[in-house]
């Protein structure tokens, strides 16, 4: 399938500035990039009804978090809540680079939207992200009631590694280590930091993520390989994801983490998990945060907010 016009003026525009390939930066390098090009390819951030900076506790030290509520939401009104994980190959990303992205997703679902500022590698490794993740989820929970939210319509989501969490967080809910979400949301989610698949070898170059840009976010969030292995990394390792709550899994051709999704979307059907499968063919990795240049951007986001909304019975 031929890539989006709007994607491929995307890669136009990565050419024409003529950057190292990620893989050959700095972590400060590349995030420095990733700050730079958000003007560029991000919408102006919509409206919504309120915005708040808070913090929970975390294993080392606050977790910061933002609140959002979505636009039309009536002010203290109990909403449901999407705890949602950015993604950047946990090493890049932060709650300013996927504002826009959650704004949107408040907007769309007319609920709340918690985002989380987890701990990036290489300065924290795996398990970090995890930990702080799972600190995220717990203060959700237990303080739902003074955030004006349903503690019992609390989903998990998040885009490529923070799909990867979300995935983590909805497995340790089925098993009760955490309050169990009763809905998962993963956007192009990694899902296996082992596996050598057909379309981690097709995307080598010239593509935002390129297999060698996925190998060089591994090298940093877990450099030890055996790590890797562990399902709170790679969650399709896990032994079994029946249990897990209702899901909807987003993939896109022009990706190297493709058919590691598939798999995953796969394996929930298989072990009678409730999956909506969508696979959008045109697209590439990351563009849910192009929207400027990529207006399919937001009907994806409408498109899982609607999963969302229809399993929280709002329509």
């Amino acid at each position: 399938m031929p890539l989006d016009p709007g994607a491929q003026r995307v890669l136009d525009l990565i050419r024409s500035f003529g950057r190292p390939p990620l893989h050959e930066l700095t972590p400060a390098e590349a995030r420095a990039g990733n700050v730079a090009a958000r003007p560029l390819l991000q919408p102006d951030p919509p409206d919504v009804a309120m915005v708040a900076e808070l913090a929970c506790p975390g294993p080392a030290g606050p977790v910061r978090l933002r609140h959002y509520r979505g636009r039309g939401t009536a002010d203290g009104a109990v909403l449901p809540c999407l705890l949602y994980l950015h993604g950047g190959g946990w090493v890049i990303g932060d709650l300013d680079s996927h504002d826009q992205i959650c704004r949107s997703l408040a907007n769309h679902l007319g609920a709340a939207v918690i985002a989380v500022d987890y701990r990036l590698a290489p300065e924290a490794r795996f398990p970090a992200a995890v930990e702080d993740a799972v600190a995220a989820l717990q203060f959700v929970a237990s303080e739902a009631a003074r955030l004006a939210i349903d503690p019992a319509r609390i989903a998990v989501g998040g885009d490529s590694a923070g799909g990867n969490l979300a995935a983590v967080l909805a497995l340790m809910g089925r098993d009760g280590t955490v309050p169990a979400p009763g809905f998962q949301m993963l956007l192009y989610p990694a899902t296996d930091m082992v596996g050598n698949t057909p379309s981690t070898q097709r995307f080598t170059e010239g593509y935002p993520l390129t297999a060698a840009g996925m190998r060089w976010f591994i090298d940093h969030y877990a450099p030890d390989r055996a790590q890797r292995m562990d399902w709170r990394a790679s969650p399709l390792r896990a032994a079994s994801l029946a249990g897990t709550p209702p899901a909807f899994v987003m993939t896109c051709g022009h990706d190297p983490l493709l058919d590691e999704g598939i798999a995953y979307a796969r394996r929930l059907d298989e072990e009678g998990v409730a999956v909506t499968h969508l696979h959008v063919a045109d697209q590439m990795h990351a563009y849910l945060g192009m929207g400027r240049l990529v207006p399919a951007a937001d009907l994806t986001l409408r498109q899982a907010a609607a999963a969302l909304r229809l399993h929280w019975r709002l329509d």
